[in-house]
């Protein structure tokens, strides 16, 4: 075959059934396909969908086929298939007699046929040798003849990488006297990141014979550049959403500039050691307010990832929830300030530093991908809140901290929407692999230093600035992007190669 040749290239996604193939397929195609429930033979037939296209003009396709569901038998009939009986066996009896049965035997026909390489999914939470139904199965795709690549599928939640490489080698021991097995690779339908799936394409041009590769490096070539464009359109929208929440300003509704403040402060000082539940003071409706503002940003943020990923849902409104039920305001009030306020307020009001010095929002419970407000509180609560002075208002903003804290979070929500697989539906909030949280700390360690200078530099005015969020959005985004390659890279080493590129930051 010309090298230059356009091709059409064609994988059979195959399995035990009920192991979750369909669901697969979705995942991998970014569309519902067939139907997705916990039935056997849920794929009558074999189903070719297209999965990728090149510019020259290749396509890869992707055959959801039913399931495999008594392998033995199976095996024992198509051995049979080319003898009389076995014709008459395959090609009437069961037609009219078992008709599931004959649609595997028709599908495995298909295969055998039409299949350059074959994709066969294992559930792999159970051992490998307690798969009964490997074995037989395998036998089976002895009689296809076809380059196979296994997939580990029913993994479980994001496991970290030496967790993931165990899994990988037990399985590919197990199977390592079967010739047509070249690569076994975890590929879970419902918690894949989409790096794996450039492993998976590479796994398949290497399956193909030299002839067919050309083609193949083409499309994977399409692969990549789609997702490097969906990449660096998630990380421009998270950069200006952080933008946006890091030069937010409220101003406080009490004017008379140092005496209106201290008018201010001294009412919910006044409130809190009497213990009343008066009227919000107008710190605590500009917190509210702030506080509204980040949860609609970090909404319509995450809602943007969602559509970028090819998703359905809605991103959970869980900062405001909290809100409601975690929210208490203190007046941010340090020995320093104290010692402003001494000549009205008695010396006591030291003595109520571990309390008052706390100030800002206390939220609980955790967030999307299960990181906001864990990120938030590693940075400590009492500095969440920054009260900025001028000479004629007041405003408040969010202080350098929650911003490093948000920053933690966006990549958390990056993550969370990057392993969601369309075979899930709707996506949903879930909770963040353990082992998440740390290595997303380890991938902006080297750009903490340049993300403080970035704070330092929003506008120390109140004003409105437009400019500011976007200047201050295309400084963000380089870091973002590379401490988010960094970050897959230390996930998935097995597809460093298959991480979109960034610019130095």
């Amino acid at each position: 075959m010309d090298a230059d040749a356009t091709a059409t290239i064609t994988l059979s996604l195959i399995s035990h059934t009920n192991v979750g193939k369909t669901t697969l397929a979705r995942t991998l195609l970014g569309r519902d396909v067939g139907e997705v429930r916990d039935a056997p033979h849920v794929t009558d037939f074999a189903e070719a969908h297209r999965l990728l296209a090149s510019d020259a003009g290749d396509e890869l396709r992707l055959w959801d086929t039913p399931g495999f569901g008594d392998s033995v038998r199976l095996a024992r009939r198509m051995r049979q298939a080319d003898q009389p009986l076995g014709w008459f066996l395959t090609q009437v009896w069961d037609r009219f007699t078992d008709r599931p049965f004959w649609g595997t035997q028709q599908a495995l026909r298909n295969v055998r046929e039409q299949a350059d390489v074959v994709l066969y999914l294992v559930n792999a939470s159970e051992a490998p040798a307690a798969a009964a139904y490997v074995r037989p199965e395998m036998d089976l795709l002895d009689w296809v003849g076809k380059p196979v690549v296994v997939l580990l599928n029913q993994l479980g939640a994001p496991q970290d990488a030496a967790h993931e490489a165990a899994d990988v080698e037990r399985w590919r021991l197990h199977l390592a006297d079967r010739a047509l097995v070249r690569q076994v690779l975890p590929l879970d339908a419902f918690a894949r990141c989409w790096v794996q799936e450039g492993v998976l394409l590479a796994a398949v041009e290497a399956a193909l014979p030299a002839s067919r590769r050309a083609p193949m490096a083409r499309l994977r070539a399409a692969w990549h550049a789609r997702h490097q464009a969906v990449f660096d359109d998630s990380m421009q929208v998270l950069a200006a959403s952080l933008a946006r929440i890091a030069t937010a300003r409220v101003t406080v509704g009490e004017g008379g500039g140092v005496a209106g403040e201290l008018r201010t402060q001294l009412r919910e000082l006044g409130s809190r050691l009497r213990g009343a539940a008066g009227p919000a003071g107008p710190v605590a409706v500009a917190q509210q307010a702030l506080a509204e503002a980040l949860d609609r940003e970090v909404r319509d943020s995450t809602g943007r990832l969602i559509a970028l990923h090819g998703l359905d849902g809605q991103a959970e409104g869980a900062i405001l929830e909290r809100l409601a039920t975690h929210y208490d305001m203190r007046l941010r009030v340090d020995e320093g300030k104290a010692a402003v306020l001494g000549g009205v307020v008695t010396g006591a009001l030291a003595g109520l530093k571990a309390d008052l010095a706390t100030g800002g929002l206390t939220l609980g419970g955790g967030m999307i991908a299960g990181g906001l407000l864990g990120a938030l509180g590693a940075a400590g609560v009492a500095r969440l809140v920054n009260v900025v002075r001028g000479t004629e208002t007041s405003w408040i903003g969010w202080d350098a901290a929650v911003l490093d804290g948000l920053v933690d979070a966006a990549l958390l929500r990056y993550l969370a929407v990057a392993h969601f697989g369309r075979g899930r539906g709707e996506w949903a909030q879930s909770e963040a692999p353990p082992h998440w949280p740390e290595a997303v700390h380890e991938a902006l360690a080297p750009h903490r230093e340049a993300l403080a200078a970035l704070w330092a530099s929003r506008p120390a005015g109140a004003a409105d600035d437009a400019d500011a969020a976007p200047r201050l959005a295309a400084e963000l985004q380089p870091r973002l992007a590379a401490a988010t390659a960094d970050l897959l890279r230390r996930l998935y080493p097995a597809a460093v190669q298959h991480v979109p590129h960034t610019l130095a930051a």
